[in-house]
């Protein structure tokens, strides 16, 4: 094989525990993802006094409010043992929700508690702080854009689609 298993540096392959695939491991920042890397790994924090993207934080405080559907890395939650619900359902279902975040209908936090399909929901969908390359990278880079306050559209990962929060 060419280069299917020369990784650039600072990358390892994993599997999965949970569902057998293989990953990839930063072993810098221990940030992974299921994408091959084409480039070295990246470092944290660059080391430098500016920081990409956002207000320039180095970590966020986050609530998220995921539904899967069946097309999830793992489609099940402690809400439904078997997913099956389409990718474009679970985006309707988001839409419906963050619509009455916006119309002020319902608080996030009433919203996840009920219906977000992470084990976070008990906590209102709170994630807690968190540092760049602890998050798949489309949830990283939507939550890090984000100004305090600022509720996400929906952003897409390999763990289903997603509203966030940022707190702080």
């Amino acid at each position: 094989m060419p280069d299917a298993e020369q990784l650039p540096e600072g990358w390892e392959k994993r599997t999965s525990r949970s569902t057998g695939l293989s990953y990839y491991l930063n072993v810098h920042t221990k940030e992974s993802q299921w994408d091959q890397p084409t480039e070295p790994a990246k470092r944290t924090g660059g080391g430098g006094s500016s920081a990409a993207g956002g207000d320039g934080a180095d970590e966020v405080h986050c609530l998220h409010l995921l539904v899967k559907h069946k097309g999830s890395r793992r489609p099940s939650s402690w809400r439904e043992a078997n997913i099956t619900r389409t990718k474009e359902e679970a985006q309707l279902l988001l839409e419906v929700y963050r619509n009455k975040i916006v119309q002020q209908e319902s608080t996030f936090d009433e919203l996840a508690r009920s219906y977000s399909d992470c084990s976070s929901a008990k906590r209102g969908g709170d994630l807690g702080k968190f540092g760049r390359g602890q998050m798949q990278p489309s949830f990283e880079e939507a939550a890090f854009k984000l100004s305090v306050g600022q509720l996400s559209g929906i952003v897409d990962s390999d763990s289903g689609l997603h509203i966030i929060l940022r707190k702080s």
